[in-house]
């Protein structure tokens, strides 16, 4: 049935081609960027799904506000009606909202629970926040660098302003990742919408969430904490490849990003222990 649902609503959203769809900003783009991960895909059925349920109790509100309007209009009901209490609809218009909750809130509990963590990361991603750029770290490989933003100045034809990083994070597809998100400073947000991942990082705090990207390309997200005056300018640039050319980008990194004062250690977190160089 939601599958059902979920159908009608994405029929509904694809009759207007001005709600576009990409895995980065558009002009006028009104609709979700094209899922490429198993939450976001939840993500939208969940909110397909909500789309369905509020257009129905808007429809019903707007059929009885109507059939009140003209069956008891002064014109057609002269005599006010004197009733006070009628216990069957206070029944029923307190029963409604309770399923209306119920079915809301079933798929929105499922959907917090897968989005919380993975018990099989192949993957470890470390992500720091600072004003205003981003820090990854691979944990088990010993690489970490810094990301920042292309200036307009710098940007090449076929790049997209505001968008672009000097170092892009690159993963493997169809892997777990573990993504563990921290700041340095003030709290940011790390947000890639095609990948449903919104995460803020909170200085002095590690907080965990993943993702497994289903297929090749690039995505874009940005910072979605107003977190200073260069909040705008802090995009995210991830770049999903496949399990043999991320292995061959592990290896350049390694010599690219090698930091030899990368010291590891060990600490408890989210009751788990994991081996991670430098947690906020």
């Amino acid at each position: 049935m939601l599958r059902f649902k979920y159908l009608i609503a994405t029929g509904i959203l694809s009759a207007f081609p001005v709600w576009a769809i990409a895995s980065y900003p558009v002009d006028w783009g009104k609709g979700f960027q094209i899922a490429a991960s198993p939450t976001a895909e939840k993500i939208h059925e969940l909110h397909h799904l909500l789309l369905i349920i509020i257009f129905a109790i808007a429809a019903l509100v707007l059929f009885l506000l109507l059939y009140v309007v003209f069956r008891f209009n002064a014109k057609r009901h002269p005599v006010p009606s004197t009733v006070v209490h009628n216990t069957p609809l206070e029944i029923v218009w307190t029963l409604i909202p309770t399923l209306i909750i119920a079915v809301i809130a079933v798929p929105s509990f499922k959907l917090l629970y897968f989005m919380d963590k993975t018990k099989e990361a192949e993957l470890t991603l470390k992500i720091t926040g600072h004003q205003w750029y981003w820090s990854y770290e691979y944990p088990d490989e010993n690489i970490a660098f810094d990301s920042y933003m292309i200036a307009d100045k710098d940007l090449k034809p076929g790049m997209r302003r505001l968008l672009e990083v000097d170092h892009q994070v690159v993963v493997p597809v169809g892997a777990n990742i573990r993504l563990l998100t921290t700041a340095a400073d003030v709290i940011h947000s790390f947000a890639v919408p095609s990948l449903g991942v919104k995460q803020d990082g909170i200085p002095g705090r590690l907080r965990e969430t993943w993702v497994r990207i289903n297929k090749e390309g690039t995505y874009y997200g940005q910072c979605s904490e107003i977190c200073g005056i260069n909040h705008a300018f802090m995009p995210i640039v991830i770049k999903a490849v496949s399990k043999e050319r991320y292995k061959v980008w592990l290896e350049q990194a390694k010599q690219k990003f090698a930091n030899a004062d990368f010291t590891q250690r060990h600490f408890s977190c989210l009751g788990h222990t994991q081996t991670i160089s430098g947690c906020g």
